[in-house]
Formats: structure tokens, sequence, C-alpha cells
């Protein structure tokens, strides 16, 4: 089943009052405001395809694609949002 995702570049799936969500959050605002890519956050309660992601948020994504789950690493994300050539 495809996961429903906003159009941003960069999609975290998180909820209210987790501190690995809060963590995650400012390193991936920090990388995008340094790449001037668009970033969307999502909880699980927004919708039911989402609970398949309980026991792993935050969960990131790029370009629709999962990318990190638990921990954002600043370094992997900003080589994920470098151009395409």
């Amino acid at each position: 089943m495809q996961v429903p995702l906003p159009s941003a570049r960069v999609v975290m799936i998180g909820k209210p009052g987790c501190h690995l969500c809060d963590v995650a959050r400012e390193t991936i605002r920090a990388v995008v405001a340094e790449t001037g890519d668009d970033f969307a956050e999502v909880h699980l309660a927004d919708d039911p395809a989402y609970a398949r992601y309980t026991e792993e948020i935050p969960v990131t994504f790029v370009d629709g694609a999962q990318h990190d789950y638990w921990r954002v690493d600043e370094g992997r994300l900003r080589a994920a949002l470098r151009p395409r050539a």
C-alpha cells in the first residue's frame, strides 16, 4: 500500500510529545534552510496508513522514498538533497 505523503521534498512522520521527533524536526529545518528545499510534517494520527511507522518515528522521506527513521543524520540528509546531475 502506498503511504499518502505531502508533496514536499522532505516529509517527516511523527507525533506530538516525541523527543526524537523534536530533534529530527530541528535537524531537517536546519538542512532545508541551507538547501532551499521544502519540508512538511504529518502525524501518525493523520491517516491510518501511517500506523505502520509507529515503532520507527520519526520517519523521514526524501522525494517520496523512505530515507531514515529514529534519527536524522544531517550529513546524510544534506547528501540526499543534492541536486541531481
